[in-house]
């Protein structure tokens, strides 16, 4: 018995050894050195390769069994409930002036009774803050029908597909991110204790790059980076869409930035503190975000200073689903210098990247996408771009947020992403009242009268 033991003990210790050993050289190394040995390609291409698979046995069994409840599930929309209505693609300007004839209708009522039942059943703002519907299944549990069983080669396939992701990826994937979470608040804390200068700055810069690169591999994450030569320079302003706390990982991978947002507590708490410690971020409590001049002014001071790091903005306020760039705050636009343009677009084949912080905790959040296949995007840099004469920060912002939206192949929203928290403001209902009553006036039906 105790030689059995002995023999156990023996491979388990050459088991966890030979584990070691293939972490550092192929996961540890690589990182440090941010070089790739292809395995995180070869993967995603076996995935997708199962995938276009998957569809093919769903399509074949819908086209047998001639289920109407399956055709809409592989319906190629890109949103939730998309088509449920048809909307019309004019504006209140060119529909309401269109059809009166020099005097004030009563059947404009009819106008805002239908544009308000449109927004009820499926309205352009909220759809912007729940996953993105896929054009078919992708193997995980986000899907609405029991498409397993379809086949029983479909379901064999499903099965295998939650041993590999919950037996084999989940594990892996959990020990790389406490590794990598572990390593940047050690290291960062050594580093902090080094005298502020160019060795320092260059140690910082070092542990961000390589904490961030285990980051993104601790979610199988495959980023294709495009005009690289495009990338923030020190002193400037990157701005981005925003879809998930993962693009801060993402971004930071390829290039150092220092962060402007919200002081957290908890774990988001502890990296954020541990990154304080090494480089200069601007980080501002609840009662300091009201104050926005308090805000610009420390933005405005860090890129006084050429010799910082960029810094990273995310001008819509909130995450949303990667299929659409909501309106940009902006008081990153009225402080002056460079904005580099950043545009992310995730493949939501993969996994569900979007964040949606009212329905899903943090740790939740993390556990859904270390569940995942995988996190597939590409970043592209676009060229800098300054404010013009005459331009003020709002035409600034939407102008730059139109160019990232064309990049990505997202449409562009104007409504502000607080409203995913918050009720309509009063100046937007103001702003469609004041339309109204110019259409109104300019049709003659009311004269010289003030009827606003």
């Amino acid at each position: 018995m105790e030689e059995n033991r002995e023999g156990y003990g023996l491979a388990e210790s050459k088991v966890l050894y030979i584990g070691m050993i293939l972490f550092v050289v192929l996961v540890l190394l690589p990182s440090m050195f941010r070089v790739s040995l292809g395995i995180s390609h070869f993967y995603v291409k076996i995935v997708i390769k199962m995938l276009e698979w998957a569809t093919l046995q769903i399509e074949e069994a819908v086209t047998k069994q001639k289920a109407l409840a399956l055709e809409n599930l592989i319906s190629t929309d890109s949103f939730p409930h998309a088509g449920i209505i048809q909307r019309e693609k004019t504006s209140m300007e060119e529909e309401i002036a269109g059809q009166r004839r020099g005097r004030f209708s009563l059947a404009d009522v009819m106008y805002f009774s239908k544009k308000g039942c449109e927004a009820v059943v499926e309205d352009e703002v909220t759809q912007r803050f729940s996953s993105e519907e896929l054009v078919s299944w992708n193997l995980l549990s986000r899907t609405n029908a029991n498409l397993h069983h379809v086949s029983w080669q479909l379901s064999v396939v499903w099965v295998i597909g939650i041993l590999i992701r919950y037996c084999l990826l989940l594990p892996f994937r959990v020990c790389l991110a406490v590794f990598s979470i572990f390593l940047m608040v050690l290291a960062t804390t050594v580093v902090g204790q080094f005298p502020n200068g160019r060795v320092k700055c260059w140690l910082s810069n070092q542990v961000q790059l390589i904490c961030a690169t285990l980051g993104v591999r601790s979610v199988s994450g495959l980023v294709l980076f495009h005009n690289r030569e495009n990338r923030p320079q020190e002193g400037g302003i990157c701005v981005t869409n925003h879809t998930s706390p993962l693009d801060v990982l993402i971004l930071a991978s390829d290039r150092c930035y220092s962060l402007v947002g919200q002081a957290h507590g908890g774990l988001l708490g502890l990296i954020q503190k541990s990154c304080m410690q090494t480089s200069e971020h601007v980080v501002f409590e609840r009662s300091e975000m009201k104050d926005r001049h308090l805000v610009r002014k420390k933005i405005r001071e860090h890129i006084a200073n050429k010799a910082k790091l960029p810094i990273l903005i995310f001008p819509e306020g909130t995450c949303t689903n990667n299929t659409s760039v909501m309106m940009f705050k902006k008081g990153s636009f009225e402080v002056g210098g460079t904005i580099h343009p950043v545009a992310i677009k995730y493949d939501p084949r993969f996994g569900d990247v979007f964040w949606n912080s009212t329905k899903h905790s943090v740790m939740t959040y993390a556990f859904n996408l270390l569940t995942s296949w995988a996190v597939v995007c590409n970043v592209w840099y676009l060229p800098p771009m300054v404010i013009e004469e005459e331009e003020d920060a709002v035409h600034f912002a939407n102008r730059v947020k139109a160019v990232i939206a064309a990049q990505g192949g997202m449409s562009v929203l104007p409504w502000d992403g607080g409203l995913k928290r918050k009720k309509v403001k009063e100046c937007f209902k103001e702003e469609q009242q004041k339309k109204y009553c110019q259409i109104v006036i300019e049709n003659g039906s009311v004269g010289n009268r003030n009827v606003c």
